[in-house]
């Protein structure tokens, strides 16, 4: 899920220990445009608090920029895009779900399962390789092996924004000196 097309896996098996090398881990990438017009879109966070501002941002974009330009994996001209996940993230690897448990999210599998393709629900972990799911309307928490998933992604909701908040005033807190008492 972190890359959709083999082109994809091509360019996170050249990017993802560049991204390491500069302290970053990519969530997801996606080779995306036609012919003419392509973007190279990269999610990426920091692993120790899944944060990635601005200065993160454009350090991240020179380091796989300079790998790029010396590889030249993409044929033709394309625009590099460095961004964060964002609040309502793409969930792309299994410790995502865990990471995330009692939040809200939409799942869409790669195959049909009790008749559909979408479902929506709160996490509830990960037990083994799939994911548990409690599903709107289901009484029993939902088993959905991770392999099936194609896409995923948190819903915006107030508890959503609340940890986003409180993640960031925490590190405002953390970066901000605290004046001296002598």
């Amino acid at each position: 899920m972190r890359g959709k097309t083999a082109e994809d896996q091509r360019l996170l098996e050249l990017l993802d220990p560049v991204a390491e090398a500069a302290g970053y881990a990519v969530v997801r990438l996606r080779l995306m445009g036609g012919e003419l017009q392509r973007r190279l879109q990269v999610m990426a966070e920091r692993p120790s608090d899944g944060d990635m501002n601005v200065e993160d941002c454009a350090r991240l974009s020179r380091a796989l920029s300079e790998v790029l330009d010396a590889a030249d994996p993409i044929a033709g001209e394309y625009t590099l895009e460095v961004s964060s996940p964002g609040v309502d993230r793409p969930l792309t690897r299994l410790t995502d779900f865990s990471a995330y448990e009692g939040y809200e999210a939409r799942l869409e599998l790669d195959r049909l399962a009790e008749g559909r393709k979408r479902f929506k629900g709160l996490l509830a972990g990960v037990e083994g390789d799939s994911v548990a799911i409690d599903l709107e309307g289901e009484d029993e928490t939902a088993l959905v092996p991770f392999a099936w998933i194609a896409e995923a992604k948190l819903v915006l909701s107030d508890k959503l924004m609340k940890r986003g908040a409180e993640a960031r005033a925490a590190r405002l807190n953390s970066e901000t000196p605290n004046p001296s008492t002598d």
